[in-house]
Formats: C-alpha cells, sequence, structure tokens
C-alpha cells in the first residue's frame, strides 16, 4: 500500500462502471453485431460483466478463428454507437474534481481499447489527465506505476489486484459487477458504495 507524501496526490480511476456507464451503449454494440453476423449474443448478460478485456467476453459468443476479427469489427462500431450513449457515473466529476482541488493528478487506466477509452472522456469532458487503455488488472500495475499513482480507484476485483500489485492504495467503488464484500475479499484497502463517496474519504485520507 502506497504512503502519502507531502507532494500532491496522483489517482488512478478505472473507466467501465467506475468513472462512466456505458453499458447501454454496450449493449447496442452487442445487439448490431448480432444481426450483422446472425451470432446469438446476450447482450444483457454480457454488460452485467465489465472489466475484463473485451477478447474475454467475446469468446463467449463466437468460435475461437473468429474471435479477433470480431473484436476488430466491435470496435470499429463502437465510437459511432456506444460514445453518445454513455453517461457518467453519479459522482465521477465530482471525484476528479477532488483531486484537482487537492493539487493532483487524475490518470484513468482501464482495459477498454485506448483510442475508445480517449473518445469517451472527451465526448463527456472528463478532467483526466492521462488516459491508458488495454491494460487489466495486475496488468494495470504497468501505468499506476509509471505515473507515481498513490490510490487506484474501480469497481472490480481485477482492479483491487492492480492497485495492490502497483504499491497503491486500492479503493473499491461497489457500482459495478462485484459485491462490496467481493471486494473486500480481494483485498480492497476501503470499500465505497459509489464515487459521491469518494471526496469526503480523499479529504479525510489526505487530511490524516
Amino acid at each position: 500500500m502506497a504512503v502519502m507524501t507531502s507532494r500532491a496526490p496522483v489517482v488512478g480511476f478505472d473507466l467501465d462502471m467506475t468513472l462512466i456507464d456505458s453499458r447501454p451503449g454496450i449493449r447496442a454494440v452487442y445487439q448490431l453485431l448480432s444481426e450483422r453476423t446472425g451470432a446469438y449474443i446476450d447482450a444483457d448478460l454480457a454488460v452485467t460483466r465489465l472489466g475484463p478485456p473485451l477478447v474475454e467476453e467475446m469468446a463467449n459468443w463466437f468460435p475461437a478463428d473468429q474471435v479477433e476479427a470480431m473484436v476488430d469489427t466491435y470496435r470499429a462500431m463502437y465510437p459511432g454507437i456506444a460514445v453518445p450513449a454513455t453517461l457518467p457515473m453519479p459522482g465521477a466529476r465530482a471525484a476528479l474534481a477532488a483531486v484537482k482541488a487537492a493539487g493532483g493528478r487524475t490518470v484513468v487506466v482501464t482495459a477498454k481499447y485506448e483510442a475508445n477509452a480517449k473518445l469517451h472522456v472527451e465526448h463527456l469532458g472528463l478532467d483526466a489527465d492521462v488516459v491508458v487503455g488495454d491494460l487489466w488488472a495486475e496488468q494495470k500495475a504497468e501505468a499506476l506505476r509509471e505515473y507515481g499513482a498513490d490510490v487506484y480507484v474501480g469497481d472490480h476485483v481485477g482492479d483491487v489486484r492492480g492497485a495492490r500489485t502497483a504499491g497503491a492504495l486500492s479503493v473499491a467503488v461497489a457500482s459495478g459487477p462485484c459485491a462490496p464484500e467481493e471486494l473486500a475479499e480481494a483485498g480492497a484497502d476501503v470499500v465505497l458504495a459509489s464515487l459521491d463517496e469518494f471526496p469526503g474519504w480523499l479529504s479525510a485520507y489526505l487530511d490524516a
């Protein structure tokens, strides 16, 4: 776990179901992909398990030799469908603003395809200093270490693993597919109901 110094904090955030609710847009992309390919995809089920890399979800619906092509097709369809349909999660803007008010930096680290992750951040005007994509679970530690993150905030047990691998404080929000108990059992240092609680937590943490 990271030990804060007197310098301004660097806080990392996951994207899907932490900063943004991308479920409506992702559901629409899966539905269109199903229509175009004729393959059955349970879009409602797929959006309940956001977090891991897209290739893992796609492997549930397509033969192994088609997965890579379907991932490419999905990513090409994504900007025009999913980005406009996505909204910020409750408390997302206030959480980012709280870090900036403390003089800190914000780093988005996500498993999402980086180009599409940046489109989300730009479209919603989220105040992130850096956006890094294509990293999942322990891989997220690469970016968290590179940018000196003291804290990493995410909604999935994979985010907890990433924070712990990086030596950052793991702050989990129970706004995604993982229950609070599951996040705690995975090793989260702090579990919040949502990002609405983050500014108050950050203030108390920095004061301490």
